[in-house]
This record gives structure tokens, C-alpha cells and sequence, in this order.
């Protein structure tokens, strides 16, 4: 570890190819995935993670440069033009490297993995991850985005430094290397391997309270949302659809709390620019406490799981303004994320032009020169578009200045008035916003994202009675059963350019059954609930931990990463084990099968360790909690 330390502490302007000229391909560019494509011809001699370069950097006896991203990843966009298209650092690292470049999205194994290793290392993580392996993919050194020269950004290590510094470690002290991580590939196997419990959990309304507590203690009261700070108002702020689901279970139970919690974190969201109020849809988080200014990436899971959340607050509380928002995002869903077969695309960049946010933002001059006079005065008050600019102190972000039921009587318009009104001031915007050059779609198509979809689709459908909604999240179901499978019968992950490929994993299983359940919920239709059922079926046999119950997050038969984990703890995309408990007993009533009801109830306390040390953040499988405790679901030890 001393030597990690040693390389932690190391510490001019990119060498680029002459305008208007392209590099020869690497190896990515037989690749499908865009973020991978986006890198193919970079001088770098990037590879895709597989057999053939996990051999040839054992013939060769090189460390692998491991590099991970994703297509809607800024930072990532950074680090490819300060570093991986700098002909000096190429250089270096095609001579003293293998080059690795990794789409998280298409693998998040390897991403969970490898994050797990750096977080051991730096406590700290997150993406583009860069990591160093020795031959057989053990990691021993890593981080995430360096500059590409000492003092480019302050007293920041450049990568030049760091890749020198760990070539001089490999050919001086390698032995020492490879036993750092035969080390840390231990402590990443203790991190994720599953744990046995002596004294099986007990499911009950205590374990609820708990949790119910824990997240209130995390609970912004005055702006809504979740993991605050009060002394930094510009900490970056999350949606966390999982604890806003639970939310919503807990309040359907009738507790006043959580729907206080729940209403008042999409109220927030709703008001803020975090919501794209002129084409729809939401962007990915906030970069303060108050929902303002978003960081402008809109990622499919997030529309998919917040176009289901302000449904079913809609039909909870009555409010219209849950139902606009719940369209609006499914609507900018169809529009601009969909794709020719029915397929939904996974993100969109949040830079356009090289700036990020430029497609979102307004100047003054450009607002005088679209909107008529009258139409000026509206976007000021009600959106914010005059005054004081509160983007980069030059530019508008759209966010609403009051509680949209106080809008009409402070206008002075009745409600139907200044819904009109609005209507064609965001359609004037919206066509002017079409001119420019827009962010870039990442269009490969994820299973377990488009479950999310489905779901999200089928849930606004039934609610809202939009049929249209129901064929699409229909038209989408189909087309992943018919396309993205394998030739036996089995789920894969990614699809693009008509390529489908990549073992699924238990997401994919998981996320899909959960959409064809929400159809089946919608529509009555048996063949929805048939295909959930077999699915189910084998995701057991490929996924099932018969032992401790719950579901691994690679089956039986794939490629194992250094250890064979489970995912417990629910982010911006859930848990399959959490979503998979759910899924479970929605089977087991609907089948009256005691069977599955068994199987989810050993599911849930698959995630015991979690539940007992830190239940808030595993709030999706809280929902599951909920359910059993509420239903009389058997849950005896």
C-alpha cells in the first residue's frame, strides 16, 4: 500500500491532430456502443474489454489502463480531449500500457468492480474511473479524472505524471505491484461477496419506523429532496426516485410524513430547472439545494422512473400539476428518446457545441428577439427570463417564481387563461430551441432501462387514460422480446444499429418483468403476465442464490470479474434484487403461488445487512417491506 501511496502523490496544453484531420480507428471501432464509437478514433490504442486484450497484455506482461465511462459523462468528454487525444500521452500509454475502454452502461459488472476498488483506495469515486491493472485484471492503483499536465489545473497531478510514475513502478518494482492487488482484489471479494446472517430478519413495522426515520433525518423540509447541507447550498442534489417510491407506499399506508416528504420533494423538482420546462422531461440532478440549475444530462432511467412517481402522486393527491409533469416527460420521452422500432434510447449529452448547457440556456438578447413584448413579461414572471440571470451570471434557465396555483391570481388570468398562454409561449421556445445544434443521443437501448420505460409508460397510461402511452410502452415490450435476446431464448443487455448483445444481467431480468407487470396492471392482458412469469422463471435458475436467497447480479454462466457479487443497495437506478421482490409477490398473488411469495420474502432478506445497518438506502426494497408487512404476506423467521 505504501507504493499506492508513493503514486498517489505524484503530481502545457494537449498535443492534438491538425484541425480537419482524423486519427486511424482503434480497435473500438467495430464497436456499437456510442461513448465507445466516440473514442475509436483517438490516438490512443484503445481496446474493448474481452479475451483478446486481457491475453495480449499477458504476452506482452504490461499493466492494463483500464478507462470507464459513459456517452452523457462531461468529465469524460474532458479527459478524451485533454488526454486521450494528446499525441505525447498516447504515445506513452500505447508503449507502456493496454489500453482498455469500458461503457459502463453496456458493463456495469466491470464498472462495479473496479469502482468498488478505487473507492477501497481513495474513499472516493466516480466517473471517467481510471484504473490499473496488472495482466489478470487485478487492480493496484487508480482515481478518476487527472488534467493532462501538472498545472493545468492548479496543483491538480496531470495524467502525463501519473502514467509516468506507474510505468517507473511496473518495470522497477513490479513484484510489489501484483501483490498490492492480490491485496486490494481481496478486500473488493470481502466488499461484494455475500454475507451470511446468524438470526434471520425480522419483517415488520419496526423495521419500517426505522427506515422511516433514517430518511427523514436526510429530509430538506423547505426545498424538498434529500442529503443536504445547509452550510453548502451548492452540493449537488439527487431526485432518488427509489426513496421517493417508498415514499409514496408509505403514504398510500397513510402515513402524513412520508406523503409531506414525497409532495414536497416533487413540488421542488416540479418549480425548479432541474425539470425542463420549455421541451419536457427531466435533467439528472441539480448542482444546488434549491433544484435551480441542473447538470444538463437527461438519462432515460430518471424520465422512466419520474414519469411513473408524479402518475401515481397525481392520482394520490389530485394535483394537476403532477399529471402536467407526468405527461410532459413521457411526451419528451416519445419525442426525442425513441426510437424507430419502438426501442427507448438511453441518455442525452448535456453538452452541445463543446458547452455544457448551451442548448438549454437563454440570453436576454435572444429571448428579446423571439418573444413579443407581452410574451417577454410572461416568460419574466412566471419562468425567471429577465432580471438577473441566474445561469453563469449571463444566461436564463427556466424555473417557475411561484407555486403554479398562485400564478393565475397573481397574473390576474384564470387558470385556462394562463395555461394557453403558457402553452404557446413554450412552443415559440421550443421551436427556436430546435434551430440550434442540439446535444448528442446515445442510441443504443438498454433492457433494463427500457423496462423502466415500460413501466413508466404503462403506469402514466393507466392513470392518466392515455392510450397512446399504453401502445408505446406496449410497442417497446414487444420489440425487446422479439429482438434482444439470444438464439436459446435468453435476455441481453444492449442493442444498437441492430446488434443485439451482452449477457443480462439480473437488471435486465428484473427491470423488464417489472415493465411487463406494470402492462399487465394497465391492460388486463395475459400474454404480459405470462412473459413476466417465464422470465422470472430464469432469472431464477440463472440468478437465484439458493443458499442465502436473493439474486446475483451475473448469472450462473458469465464472465466473472473477480468476484461473482450482489447489488443491494438501491442509486438513481435500483437494485434488481429490490425491484426482483416486488416482482415476486405481484407473481405470487397474481399466480397464488406460495412458492414465489417465498422466494420474494428470502429476496428481501438477501439484503439483510443492509436493512439492519442502513435501511434508507435500500428504499426500493423497503416498498417490498412494506408490502409484506401490509398484505400479511408470510414473513415468520
Amino acid at each position: 500500500m505504501l507504493l499506492l501511496l508513493t503514486l498517489a502523490a505524484c503530481q502545457s496544453s494537449a498535443e492534438e491532430p491538425a484541425a480537419g484531420k482524423q486519427h486511424p480507428a482503434n480497435h473500438l471501432a467495430g464497436e456499437t456502443s456510442p461513448y465507445l464509437l466516440a473514442h475509436a478514433h483517438n490516438p490512443v490504442d484503445w481496446r474493448p474489454w474481452g479475451e483478446e486484450a486481457l491475453a495480449l497484455a499477458k504476452q506482452e506482461n504490461k499493466p492494463i489502463f483500464l478507462s470507464i465511462g459513459y456517452s452523457s459523462c462531461h468529465w469524460c468528454h474532458v479527459m478524451e480531449h485533454e488526454s486521450f487525444t494528446d499525441e505525447e500521452i498516447a504515445k506513452f500509454l500505447n508503449e507502456h500500457f493496454i489500453c482498455i475502454k469500458v461503457d459502463r452502461e453496456e458493463r456495469p459488472d466491470i464498472d462495479h468492480v473496479y469502482m468498488t476498488a478505487v473507492q477501497i483506495m481513495t474513499r472516493g469515486g466516480g466517473w471517467p474511473l481510471s484504473v490499473f491493472l496488472t495482466p489478470e485484471g487485478k487492480p493496484f492503483y487508480g482515481g478518476t479524472y487527472w488534467p493532462a499536465r501538472d498545472g493545468d489545473r492548479d496543483a491538480q497531478v496531470g495524467f502525463l505524471t501519473v502514467i509516468d510514475r506507474v510505468a517507473q513502478f511496473w518495470e522497477e518494482k513490479e513484484a510489489d505491484l501484483r501483490k498490492s492487488g492480490d491485496g486490494l482484489s481481496d478486500l473488493v471479494k470481502e466488499a461484494l461477496r455475500p454475507r451470511v446472517t446468524l438470526q434471520p430478519l425480522t419483517l415488520d413495522e419496526q423495521l419500517l419506523a426505522t427506515a422511516d426515520a433514517a430518511i427523514a433525518e436526510t429530509f430538506d423540509a423547505e426545498h424538498g429532496g434529500f442529503n443536504f447541507s445547509a452550510d453548502d447550498p451548492n452540493q449537488p442534489k439527487f431526485p432518488e426516485p427509489a426513496t421517493l417510491q417508498y415514499l409514496l407506499a408509505r403514504a398510500r399506508s397513510g402515513s402524513a410524513e412520508a406523503q409531506k416528504m414525497l409532495t414536497t420533494t416533487l413540488d421542488g423538482i416540479a418549480a425548479g430547472g432541474i425539470r425542463d420546462h420549455i421541451g419536457g422531461g427531466l435533467h439528472r440532478y441539480s448542482v444546488d439545494r434549491f433544484w435551480r440549475i441542473p447538470h444538463f444530462e437527461k438519462m432515460l432511467y430518471d424520465n422512466a422512473q419520474l414519469a411513473s412517481l408524479y402518475a401515481e402522486a397525481y392520482q394520490l393527491t389530485g394535483n394537476p400539476q403532477y399529471r402536467r409533469v407526468a405527461a410532459e416527460t413521457c411526451d419528451f420521452v416519445l419525442r426525442e428518446m425513441t426510437g424507430p422500432d419502438g426501442q427507448f434510447y438511453s441518455a442525452i449529452d448535456a453538452d452541445s457545441e463543446g458547452e455544457e448547457g448551451k442548448y438549454y440556456r437563454w440570453s436576454q438578447a435572444e429571448l428579446t428577439a423571439i418573444l413579443s413584448p407581452a410574451q417577454l413579461e410572461l416568460a419574466k414572471s412566471v419562468y425567471g427570463l429577465g432580471g438577473s440571470p441566474n445561469f453563469e451570471e449571463v444566461y436564463f434557465v427556466p424555473e417557475l417564481q411561484a407555486p403554479i396555483a398562485e400564478l393565475p391570481q397573481n397574473l390576474k388570468l384564470d387558470a385556462d387563461q394562463l395555461q394557453t398562454r403558457l402553452q404557446t409561449l413554450r412552443e415559440t421556445l421550443l421551436a427556436a430551441r430546435a434551430k440550434r445544434t442540439p446535444p448528442a443521443i446515445d442510441t443504443k437501448a438498454l433492457t433494463a432501462w427500457n423496462g423502466l420505460m415500460i413501466a413508466g409508460l404503462a403506469d402514466a397510461g393507466r392513470i392518466l387514460q392515455r392510450q397512446d402511452y399504453l401502445d408505446a410502452a406496449a410497442r417497446s415490450a414487444d420489440f425487446i422480446l422479439a429482438n434482444v435476446t439470444s438464439a436459446d431464448g435468453r435476455l441481453l443487455r444492449s442493442f444498437k444499429d441492430g446488434q443485439a448483445k451482452i449477457t443480462a444481467y439480473v437488471d435486465d431480468y428484473a427491470m423488464l418483468v417489472d415493465g411487463l407487470i406494470a402492462l399487465h396492471e394497465a391492460t388486463g392482458e395475459p400474454k404480459w403476465l405470462d412473459a413476466a412469469e417465464r422470465l422470472t422463471k430464469q432469472q431464477i435458475e440463472l440468478f437465484g442464490d439458493p443458499r442465502l436467497g436473493g439474486f446475483y447480479f451475473t448469472a450462473a454462466d458469465a464472465e466473472e470479474v473477480i468476484v461473482r457479487g450482489k447489488i443491494a443497495t438501491d442509486n438513481a437506478i435500483p437494485a434488481g434484487n429490490s425491484v426482483a421482490a416486488g416482482n415476486l409477490l405481484y407473481l405470487a398473488d397474481k399466480r397464488n403461488d406460495a412458492a414465489l411469495r417465498e422466494q420474494a420474502i428470502a429476496t428481501v432478506r438477501s439484503g439483510q445487512a443492509l436493512l439492519e445497518l442502513a435501511p434508507a438506502a435500500a428504499p426500493r426494497l423497503l416498498v417490498a417491506v412494506e408490502q409484506i408487512v401490509n398484505t400479511g404476506a408470510k414473513a415468520d423467521p
